[in-house]
């Protein structure tokens, strides 16, 4: 029996792409200009994800502003004064505001999907935004003649719409990204927005069949942006059983930048239901540092003391750049570390005999 091992998404975009961007969001370069430079960038990075040895890449999430905003690009009932999520070393991302009804995604990642294919062959995963992020764009005083609950409903029918559109064009794997749900116990102490948001995803999953949730994964992490997180401090204790309780096939789960990580391990152990699979992160996007295949080997091998082979895969912690202009890290940095992945994954094999 192998050990799966899949991606996140995102890696860092080149420079010439990142101002390309800025310069298509001021009307100072063309469609056809932009669309040119962005298969351009997606070519180099799918061919240099093909060349790490991994089984399942991603497009690297290039072409997207963020991987929480891309449904909303250039909508236009939007303010830009939504909810602040301030990072441990102090700078802060901010969601828009939604202005005005009804709620409609801009763009579903079954596009992405579609435009990676024209560039690899190798089964592509693709990650989308949990609807649990995108309730926060409802503001806490409401919006006239458009409910908070007309919102959620369309909110859900959107999402649904987003993982769909990612199988129809032909996506082996679907990861929705719930980045905020360590960030929702710091938020709320109570856990009842951390309840709200898995109810929120559930009404999600629960439109899909078995086997189609056996492909959905989905990731949680304490955040990845500028080499800074903004829920590290709280503990997976406080996630842990709630997060388990999601109806999706496998889960995503930052473990390598843990400081305890056999006492997270156990946790998983014991939260984990007997129909899912935990790929657990065996590398530190935030560490600029590249992990030696030994190293990952070895993580790997101490995730295997606690969760069953039938259920481990391994991953890393977080993408490596969720943020369009996030270039913290080095693309050959972060390359070189989903190589580290793919070689130590291969070494944890041969020891463990499987």
């Amino acid at each position: 029996m192998r050990i799966p091992t899949e991606p996140i998404g995102s890696v860092p975009r080149p420079a010439y792409l990142i101002e390309a961007m800025a310069r298509h969001r001021s009307g100072n370069l063309s469609q056809d200009e932009f669309d040119a430079i962005c298969d351009k960038a997606l070519a180099e990075t799918i061919a240099a994800f093909e060349q790490t040895g991994s089984p399942i890449i991603s497009d690297g999430e290039q072409t997207k502003s963020s991987f929480a905003t891309y449904p909303l690009d250039g909508l236009t009932n939007l303010a830009p004064d939504g909810v602040a999520i301030p990072f441990a070393d102090g700078h802060v991302r901010r969601l828009p505001r939604l202005t005005q009804g009804p709620f409609r995604y801009s763009k579903f990642a079954g596009g992405f999907v579609q435009r990676a294919k024209n560039f690899t062959r190798l089964p592509l995963k693709q990650a989308v935004i949990a609807p649990s992020a995108l309730s926060l764009l409802y503001p806490a005083s409401g919006i006239e003649r458009y409910s908070r609950e007309e919102f959620l409903a369309d909110l859900l029918d959107e999402a649904e719409k987003d993982i769909r559109s990612c199988f129809d064009a032909g996506a082996a794997r679907v990861q929705m990204d719930f980045t905020e749900g360590r960030l929702s116990v710091k938020l709320d102490a109570s856990k009842k927005l951390l309840m709200h948001f898995v109810e929120l995803i559930n009404r999600v999953l629960h439109r899909f069949n078995s086997e189609e949730r056996q492909k959905i994964r989905i990731h949680t992490c304490p955040g990845g942006d500028q080499d800074s997180t903004h829920s590290a401090d709280v503990d997976y204790a406080e996630l842990l059983p709630l997060l388990f309780s999601i109806r999706a096939g496998a889960f995503m789960c930052a473990l390598a930048g843990e400081k305890d990580r056999p006492r997270v391990l156990q946790l998983m152990r014991d939260h984990i239901g007997a129909d899912q699979k935990i790929f657990v992160g065996v590398i530190d996007p935030i560490d600029p540092r590249i992990e030696a295949p030994e190293e990952v080997a070895g993580r790997i091998m101490e995730a295997a003391e606690y969760i069953p082979l039938s259920q481990l895969g391994v991953t890393d912690d977080c993408g490596f750049a969720p943020f369009g202009d996030d270039q913290s890290t080095a693309r050959e940095i972060a390359f070189a570390k989903i190589r580290a992945r793919i070689e130590g994954l291969a070494l944890a094999e041969s020891r463990i005999g499987v």
